[in-house]
Order: C-alpha cells, then structure tokens, then sequence
C-alpha cells in the first residue's frame, strides 16, 4: 500500500490566515500564556484555535505541558512558511494600497520605547499630519526592541520603524530624526544626592545598572567607569532601580526629567558623564510603492527639515 498523501489545505481562506497568525504570535512569545496579552484574547481560546491548525495541517506543530512550549521539526517548518505567506500577503496589500489616488490602507510603524517624551520627536506630529490627509487610513504602533523592528521591516510586517543606530542593516534605508542626550544620575534617596559635585571617582564606588540591551561601543566605553551591579533590558528598568536610591544609573534626559523637576532624581558629573544616541527612521530598501508610507516620510522629512539648525538632534 503507497503511503497516505495528505493534502494541507484547499483553498486558503480568512479563518487559515487568522489560524496562522495566531500560530506565529505564539512562537514569537514563546507559549500560549505569554500570547495571552498580545493576542487580546484568552489562553483557551488560543489552544483551541492551535488545535483547529492542527487538524487542518493534520499535524502535531508543537509540544505543550509540564515541559513547556516547544515547536515539532514539522511546526519549525511549517512557522518558516506561514511567516514567508504573512509577509506575501501584506506585500500585497501594500501593493494595492499604492494603487489608491487618495489616501487609503495602513501603516504599520514599529517604534523604540520612552522616545514620546523626546521634545523634538516628530513622530507624533507626522503621524497627526499623516491622519490629517486621509480618514481612511488606518495606523498601527508596535513598541518592540530595535532588532525586533529591523527584522519585521525586513520581512515586511512593519512599513517602517524609528530605532537608535547601533549598526546600519544591509537592506534597510535610514531617515535621520534627532539625537537623544543621556546623562547619570542618581534619586534623591542615594548619598551622593546631596554632594555638590561628587568627582569621578567617588561616582565610580558606588553601585550602579548597566543596561543589557544593545549599545554602541562608544556608549558601552562611558558605562565603563561604573561599578555594574545590576543590569535592566530597558530605561524604564534603569529607572526603577535609580529609584530605589541603591542604584547610579544612565537615563535620556528628557525621559529623567519627570524625576529630576521635582527633585527626585540629580544629574551627575554633566561632562563626564553624558553620551548622545542618534535615531532614524527605517524603511526597507526596494520596497513596493506604497502612498500611505510615503506620505508619511514625506511629513516626517519635512518635519525634520523645519526644525531650527540648533534645535535639530537635541534632546
């Protein structure tokens, strides 16, 4: 008897293409509990969509239990082709979008977290602009990790992404937007609160968070004078230790200023330590047209040009 031949699916309709992306959320979290939030629905609900998948690929793609979540060599292959038809599939319709005379589609930006606050960030304002000249269109902010945003403008689930230059990606075009200036400081539950100008050297006895996310070597050389005690994947994380008045730590200036105005946190050694962090706008390079993405970089070039020479990269 020939082996069985299973046929994976007929014709791909809605509920496959909602299964699948329920399917890739999982895997890029890592289980069904941690999908729970991003998906916005339920973990019973998610296991009984991956069950619907499952019998309709008429294959085990992954293990759950006691052991954890893990992906079966057919779930592996099967994650890698329902990411490849996601992006086809948005391909398209950005390619049908920039058919459109008027404004009309989506567009999916993916954005660096605690940048809302940076005084000259004009993303806001290009993205008011951008709403301004079509009701119909319809924006989507995703605040991930910079690596997360250049993979998914890679692969084209994000049109565009505002992240720090850490290194340049084959592949992706940059917009330049504004630096963001970084300085040390301290709460005012720490000692060296209420030194008037501590030297580098009593700073460098006290301990203090470095962050484990990625960094220029340039920045990385500036967090070298500091005794490294505790690490945050995030400045929100650097904040909270700052916070507890046991920590020293590196914060973007405009982000610490809802601290330090009302004398919870104190700058320290301004000249020593500081470092600036230049962002740009990505977009992928060769991509489809796409009237919705244009406009927008449209406003944000133009937004960008009209700041005052001084003004421009400050933060």
């Amino acid at each position: 008897m020939s082996p069985r031949k299973i046929t994976l699916m007929g014709q791909l309709g809605d509920v496959d293409l909602r299964l699948l992306r329920i399917f890739r959320k999982v895997v890029e979290c890592g289980g069904f509990s941690s999908a729970e939030v991003d998906l916005d629905i339920s973990r019973a609900a998610i296991s009984m969509a991956m069950s619907d998948l499952e019998a309709r690929l008429s294959m085990r793609l992954c293990q759950r239990g006691r052991s954890g979540f893990q992906l079966t060599s057919e779930g592996q292959a099967v994650f890698e082709a329902t990411m490849q038809l996601l992006a086809a599939v948005e391909d398209f319709r950005t390619r049908v979008n920039g058919l459109h005379s008027s404004l009309t589609g989506e567009l999916n930006i993916g954005i660096t977290d605690n940048l809302v606050t940076l005084p000259n960030m004009q993303v806001t304002e290009a993205l008011r602009a951008l709403k301004a000249r079509g009701d119909n269109v319809h924006i989507n902010i995703r605040m991930t990790p910079p690596n997360d945003i250049e993979m998914a403008v890679l692969g084209g689930s994000l049109h565009a992404g505002v992240v720090p230059e850490l290194k340049r990606v084959p592949g992706l075009d940059y917009l330049a937007l504004y630096e963001e200036q970084s300085a040390l400081y301290c709460s005012d539950r720490h000692p060296l609160f209420v030194c008037e100008a501590p030297s580098v050297d009593e700073i460098a006895g006290y301990d203090a968070v470095v962050p484990s996310y990625a960094q220029t070597p340039e920045i990385k050389r500036v967090h070298e004078a500091l005794k490294p005690m505790a690490s945050a994947t995030d400045r929100e994380g650097v904040a909270f230790l700052v916070l507890t008045g046991s920590y020293l730590g590196f914060l973007p200036t405009h982000f610490a200023r809802r601290w330090s105005d009302h004398g919870r946190m104190k700058r320290l050694a301004p000249d020593t330590f500081e470092y600036a962090t230049r962002y740009y706008a990505i977009t992928r390079k060769g991509r489809p047209p796409n009237l919705v993405l244009e406009s927008f970089l449209e406003e944000l070039r133009s937004l960008v040009e009209a700041l005052p020479r001084d003004e421009q990269g400050s933060g």
